[in-house]
Order: structure tokens, then sequence, then C-alpha cells
């Protein structure tokens, strides 16, 4: 029996997702297309967010990584070098009856899963889209829509190493579009035909690679931990010999526990020198590497790290998805609204726990009312904290009613603006996680806000700070 994570539904996430702004499908109003996917304004931010702690973990907090950003259409005889020509395929079949196809390799039975039907015996199905470049469709001008970002740093290897004169060991990383002909897709935006990969290329010396792969993986599963992916809904799979791509020494993906069970989220291989071999055969160009140390040229090994945006996206949403029962507070006790609302006793809270660098939106403002003095001073407050991140000004039904809909879209803290704050130039912050309240001097605001995002404990409080509401005590 397949394990699956009794922690989350995979269509309350659907729902919220469409409900609230995350992603919806494309085409809707003409039906929709089958495994296509749009992001909203809230998950266009929420998938943007992904992609730059990727590329700030990979690239700008190292130095022995660049990047780069290659074009989707390439030369056809890239795809012949790289193998995905002849290689690039899944073993399909056909219903007899109703038609549809399935991949073998998914199927627990020799019937069709849909209707229960005869099917046609198994047949390799190449992946790629075929699409043509010119005005005249013809042999001449198939061109393909990438499978994978890989071969455009691969192709590119020389150039970077020309252009950069980085040496031995470094990495190339890329995030971009890829396309396959998936014959079944699925699981929301966990299989899809368009989808963004962010890939590392890391080039070292034959003879370091089994270190440096066994490095890259470590890596790899701290950032999805440091991001607030239980280590428990984390685990290996070692690829055995029988299935390792025809490039591959040693591959092993890291799965994670998805409502439908455990699932690849990345994969890390070890290349060799296969790509870089290939492509010098095929364009006959040199491709290999000069080290002037050895006063050697050689082909360098590629270890690769490669994960799916929206795979990432959907595991990231998954883990901070969270329901609490009416009566579920600290001491059993309802939770509480807070300043100027009243809590929905009856109503289940849905909270989305994002880390703070991946939240949508970091902050929301919320106004008590709708007066003009009070919109005046919330919105010099909006504007001040709008250029620093991205901020939700709110002043729709009750503050409890807002706090409930931040919660949702996985907002980390709201600021309360009051009549009182004319008064005395102090705010509430309201945090996410605890519910805890606390009411600062808007001159502290900014400060404070920076440092509770980096992981400060929430009640450590700024000069003329005083704690509003603690659970539990």
């Amino acid at each position: 029996m397949t394990e699956e994570n009794p922690k989350v539904d995979m269509e309350k996430i659907v729902s919220l997702c469409r409900r609230r702004g995350f992603i919806f499908p494309s085409s809707e109003i003409y039906g929709g297309l089958n495994s296509c996917w749009d992001y909203g304004p809230l998950g266009v931010e929420l998938k943007r967010n992904v992609k730059d702690a990727w590329w700030r973990a990979i690239v700008r907090e190292r130095d022995d990584v660049v990047g780069l950003d290659t074009s989707i259409l390439m030369h056809p005889r890239v795809w012949e070098a790289s193998g995905h020509l002849s290689n690039f395929t899944d073993p399909m079949v056909d219903c007899k009856v109703c038609r549809l196809r399935w991949r073998t390799d998914h199927l627990e039975s020799d019937k069709c899963p849909s209707c229960g039907g005869e099917l046609t015996e198994s047949r390799q199905f190449n992946l790629m889209f075929k699409t043509f470049m010119g005005p005249v469709e013809n042999e001449a001008g198939i061109v393909y829509l990438r499978p994978e970002t890989a071969q455009g740093i691969f192709v590119n290897f020389q150039n970077v190493v020309n252009t950069t004169r980085k040496k031995l060991p470094f990495g190339i990383a890329q995030i971009g579009k890829a396309f396959r002909n998936e014959i079944t897709t699925g699981n929301f935006i966990f299989r899809s035909r368009e989808f963004e990969q962010m890939e590392l290329e890391f080039f070292v010396k034959p003879g370091t690679d089994e270190k440096s792969f066994d490095y890259w993986l470590e890596q790899c599963l701290d950032w999805y931990v440091k991001l607030g992916i239980n280590k428990e809904h984390l685990r290996l799979r070692e690829h055995g010999k029988d299935e390792l791509s025809h490039y591959s020494r040693r591959t092993v993906d890291i799965h994670y526990l998805f409502p439908m069970g455990w699932d690849e989220l990345q994969g890390i291989a070890n290349r060799g020198d296969f790509d870089l071999t290939q492509h010098a055969k095929f364009s006959g160009k040199e491709l290999s590497y000069f080290d002037e140390e050895t006063k050697e040229h050689f082909i360098p090994y590629i270890i690769e790290p490669s994960a799916g945006v929206d795979r990432s996206v959907l595991a990231f949403l998954c883990e901070a998805y969270a329901e609490e029962p009416p009566a579920a507070g600290v001491g059993g006790k309802p939770p509480a609204a807070g300043v100027g609302g009243k809590p929905d006793k009856d109503e289940t809270r849905v909270v989305l726990r994002f880390h703070p660098a991946l939240a949508p939106f970091k902050v929301a403002i919320l106004p008590l009312s709708r007066r003009e003095n009070l919109v005046k001073a919330a919105r010099e407050v909006y504007a001040d904290l709008r250029r620093q991140w991205m901020v939700s000004y709110d002043d729709a039904q009750s503050v409890g009613r807002r706090y409930r809909r931040q919660d949702e879209i996985g907002t980390p803290f709201c600021v309360t603006v009051d009549f009182q704050s004319l008064e005395d130039n102090q705010v509430t912050i309201r945090d996410r996680d605890s519910m805890n309240q606390i009411r600062i001097p808007i001159a502290e605001l900014q400060k404070t806000l920076t440092a509770k995002l980096a992981g400060e404990d929430f009640l450590v409080l700024p000069p003329g700070g005083t704690v509003v509401e603690k659970k539990g005590g």
C-alpha cells in the first residue's frame, strides 16, 4: 500500500490555491488545457520566492558558481548528441476499449486503470515536443522545445570558462522552462508538460566526483529543511544499476511525502564526462579543461543537482498547510481575534506556515476602520514598508476575519493600526503562527519586522514595546 501524507489533502490544497489566487487552470474560460496551470497573484510571488531562495543559496552566496540563461530552442544536433532523440522515451500502452493511454511502468496490472479493458503491447514514446522553425514545415526546419535546461549549460561550458576564468571545481546554474510531452499527467502541478527547472551543473576533476556528489546531496537536503520541510518528510532513493539513465554513473533522488505518497522532489546525478564528450564529438569543438597546475587536459566530470520549481512549490505548500480546530489555542481555549476583532469560534483556522523567505506577503496592514484619519495613518505605514517587502493592505470585514484571511495565504505578520495609534504612534503586530501580539512604536516597526522575519523570537521587544497578548500566559 502506498504511504500517504495524512496531514494534507490534495483537494484542499487545490481548492485553497484556486480560491486565494495561487494557481488557476490554464485557459479556464475555454474549459482548460490538461496539465497546464497559470500562477495567480499570490502564486507568482511564492514561485518567485522559491526561485530566489534557490538562486541565493546556489549562486549569490557562493564564489564557485555562476549563472546562465539559455535559449529554449536549440540546434537539433544538440539533442542527437545528448541522446534525447534516441533515449528520451517512456513505455506506453493504449486501452483497446476507452482509448486512454498509460505509462507502462506506472501500471499495477495488465488492465486499464480507468475501465478495466485490455491493453495494447507496450511501445516507446519520445517525450520531446517537436515544432518547426521558419515559414516552411519540412525536415530541415524541425526544432524541439528543450526537455531540460542542462544542455544549454553544457554547450556553453567553454564560453563560461573563457569569460569568467573559473577554475575547477566550479558550477553553472540555470532556472528556466522545460517541456515534456508526458503520457500521463496529474496530481496538480506535480507532473505537467510545461514546467520550470532549477539546475546546477558542477564541473569537477575526475576522481573527485564521488566526494562532490555526496557534498551536493547534503546541500540539497539542507536547503529544503532550512526552508521549512520536515526531515521526516524527506528520504533518499538510490537508483539501481538497471534504472540509471544512459548518461549517469550514479543517481540519487530526494523524495518528499506528498499527499499521494512518496515521490521525487529532486534528483542528483553523477553524469561523468558523457555530456562534454558527446558535444565535443558531434560539434567538432574542443570542450576539455586545461589544468594550469598539472599542465594536463581532461574532460571534467559533472555533478548535477536538478530540482523542479513547480514540485518544490507544491512541497512547500503541502508542508505549510495546517488546520486548527475551533478550540485549538494554548490551553484548549479558542483562538482570540485580537485588536478590534471577534474570534470565529465555529470555524477551523486554516494557516499556511510558510518560511518567511517564501511567504508571498511578508506583512499585512490592517486599519481598524475606514475612517479618513485612520486610513491616512495606515496608508503611510503601508507605503513605508512596501519599499522593503511585498505588503498587503486589507481593510475589508472585521479584523478577526482579516487575520484568518492572512493566515490562509501565509502572511507571517499583521500590523493593526487603531485609533489609539493616532495618539501614541504605536501599532499592534500579530504573529501568524503563535497568534501572540505585541505593541510597538511605529518608529521601531521596520527594524522590528526585519528582525522577526530573520528569525528573532516574536516576544523580544524593541524600546517602548509591550506584550498585548501571549498565548497560554
